[in-house]
């Protein structure tokens, strides 16, 4: 019996651990491809500048950041 309740124990353990990286990776996760979008969009960009203390980026006459 205190094996099968071992066994119970490490998976609710491992449920509940599993569950808390889904809710990371949840709440993160957006702002994280966000992040590396606008970082990507910043390298592709032929000129930036400060406007007002952010970075503003443009390709040509578009302004994409």
């Amino acid at each position: 019996m205190k094996e099968a309740t071992g066994e119970l124990n490490m998976t609710l353990v491992t449920i509940i651990a599993i569950a808390a990286v889904l809710a990371f990776v949840t709440f993160f996760l957006p702002q994280i491809l966000n992040t590396v979008g606008d970082k990507w969009n910043d390298a592709e960009a032929t000129e930036c500048h400060q406007e007002g203390g952010k970075t503003v980026c443009y390709r040509g006459d578009e302004k994409i950041g």
